[in-house]
């Protein structure tokens, strides 16, 4: 309802009327008290009634009381009609001043002022922090550079007298300005990072403030490519791709692609300074100074991981466009997921980009959310993406026709096989037992999280082998495996490691990678098959040492496709 609407209701009340005629009564009463001086008495009387009044009615049955009667009540009226509103008006206004006196109070505001800061969106400020210390420390070490300027090879000592990680050193650079004249001034660094030290106060917000662009407060996935190229120019983990620079973008598309996947809760594709504090991201960009070996960082920056998924993908992508259809994606793992599925992923519900509602196909940064989600269900953005893929109606849980929908294929791929499939209703039972759902008739985000055999769950729906492979372990047996503590492998590290052995001694003893592929090689396979042999090895190469440009999702594949290294 409108203000002007409640206003008319609220005037075309009964009681408000004669709340209205009173007071408009007592407002005319005053000009009219000088002519009549009878009528204000009575009126005064019936607006208010005055206790005193009524026994002077009833005391008159004698003849004497209508005298006293009549000369008491003009002195009465006439009392009211002269000297009384001056009166009764300085007590009315003397009353709203003390109420107003009242409402003028000062209210404790000091209670609000004593709550102390609690949202610190760019770090909690820190005293120990000696910003002038730290400035000078940075100028000692500017002033053993020649002219006192810092190339992308100085930027190491640099990234030391900032007290940062040593793979800081490529966001630092690029922040000062240095990718565009090739070289750093102590003076253009030094204001840099003062405004750094002064608005961010944690490693977090440091970081977001590097690679950030101007006027942003988030990270996408293009702010990190300088950040991994310099990782791939100068860790010695990743020497040996010296000679193969074309396969750079496609390994740092992979670890941007698991970042994002593992950091990004909110699946908006922007990392804020929040969510980089709730991830071990910066841990691991820590760790890179002291692990040699890049494999031992399984969780972002592990080629043997980049290797087996991008395998994976060349497998499926046979015209090496660097996109597939939903006839490739089915042919993983030999058609083991349904084609239901398979129609989802290509929906929208688990993808970005223009390519899959136009052209039908995802790209290889899509597959590698896919591929980690497929092999590992027991994390919490792998449970949300096939969550969004069985949500069918997007209202936020799983009805029981959405579970028969998904259902009703495995149950026909099971007639196929040969294989007796349960009825729904009895799989019904069995999956509500297992997930326990806090509403009846319907499985939500929260329950399948809450749930220690998600993988069980899903599997049961759309991944035949899977299923199967669950179906002859006992519960007993699953629960046991979900419940181990400690440094065990994750069902994603355990595949990788797995398949990566598998690919290398294909390698090894000369197998064809793929049918056909025994055919004669193209210079650029010529040029590459030499790094295939080294995989296992990994040779510690001298590291380029500058920064080069690569583009995330733009690649020109012409006649020398790229296959994996």
């Amino acid at each position: 309802m409108k203000v002007d609407e409640l206003f008319l209701c609220w005037l075309s009340e009964s009681s408000t009327q004669a709340m209205l005629r009173d007071c408009l009564r007592r407002i005319q009463m005053p000009e009219r008290g000088a002519g009549d001086a009878e009528q204000p008495g009575p009126r005064l009387a019936a607006a208010a009634p005055d206790p005193a009044w009524r026994p002077r009615e009833c005391e008159g049955p004698g003849a004497p009381g209508p005298t006293p009667a009549s000369t008491a009540l003009p002195v009465g009226a006439a009392s009211s009609a002269r000297s009384g509103p001056p009166v009764r008006g300085p007590r009315r206004s003397g009353g709203t001043r003390v109420v107003q006196t009242r409402k003028e109070e000062p209210l404790p505001p000091a209670a609000s002022r004593s709550i102390p800061t609690f949202y610190f969106p760019r770090g909690r400020p820190q005293d120990t922090v000696n910003i002038d210390a730290v400035i000078t420390k940075i100028e000692r070490t500017f002033a053993q550079f020649p002219h006192e300027r810092a190339t992308i090879e100085d930027m190491g000592r640099v990234a030391k007298a900032c007290g940062c990680p040593l793979y800081w050193k490529g966001p630092l650079f690029c922040s000062a300005g240095g990718e565009r004249t090739g070289s750093v001034s102590v003076h253009k660094f030094v204001a840099m990072w003062r405004k750094v030290l002064q608005n961010c106060h944690d490693d977090a917000a440091k970081f977001v403030h590097l690679l950030v662009s101007p006027g942003c407060s988030y990270l996408v996935q293009e702010d990190f490519v300088p950040f991994l190229q310099d990782v791939v120019n100068t860790h010695p983990g990743l020497a040996f791709l010296k000679e193969a620079a074309e396969f750079h973008s496609r390994y740092i598309t992979t670890v941007i692609q698991r970042i994002f996947y593992t950091v990004n809760r909110s699946w908006s594709g922007r990392i804020t300074c929040a969510e980089l504090r709730r991830s071990t991201f910066l841990q691991n960009v820590a760790l890179l100074e002291e692990e040699a070996d890049i494999n031992q960082l399984t969780e972002f920056f592990s080629y043997e991981h980049f290797y087996v998924i991008y395998c994976k993908f060349w497998e499926l992508d046979t015209d090496h466009d660097l996109l597939i259809d939903a006839q490739d994606l089915a042919r993983h793992n030999d058609h083991a997921i349904s084609t239901k599925m398979i129609d989802r992923i290509f929906s929208g519900a688990v993808t970005r980009g223009k390519k899959v509602q136009k052209e039908g196909k995802i790209s290889y940064a899509d597959f590698v959310w896919f591929l980690i989600s497929e092999e590992d269900k027991k994390t919490p953005t792998s449970i949300e993406y096939w969550f969004r893929c069985m949500d069918l109606d997007g209202d936020g849980a799983l009805s029981m026709f959405e579970l028969e929908y998904f259902y009703e294929e495995q149950c026909r791929r099971l007639d196929s096989m040969a294989i007796e499939a349960l009825p729904f209703e009895d799989c019904l039972c069995q999956m509500l037992d297992l997930v326990k759902p806090q509403t009846e008739g319907r499985i939500t985000l929260q329950d399948l999280k809450r749930c220690k055999l998600a993988n069980v769950f899903f599997d049961t729906f759309f991944n035949i082998e899977k299923y199967l492979d669950h179906e002859q372990k006992e519960q007993a047996s699953l629960l046991r495996e979900s419940d181990s503590e400690g440094p065990e492998l994750s069902d994603w590290e355990r595949f990788a490691a797995e398949e990566y052995d598998i690919l290398v001694a294909e390698e090894a003893a000369g197998d064809p990678w793929e049918d056909g592929y025994e055919a004669e090689l193209s210079p650029m396979e010529q040029k590459l098959s030499a790094l295939r042999s080294p995989l296992a090895q990994r040779p510690f190469l001298e590291a380029p040492g500058s920064l080069g440009a690569v583009e995330l999702y733009e690649y020109e594949c012409g006649d020398d496709d790229l296959p994996p290294s």
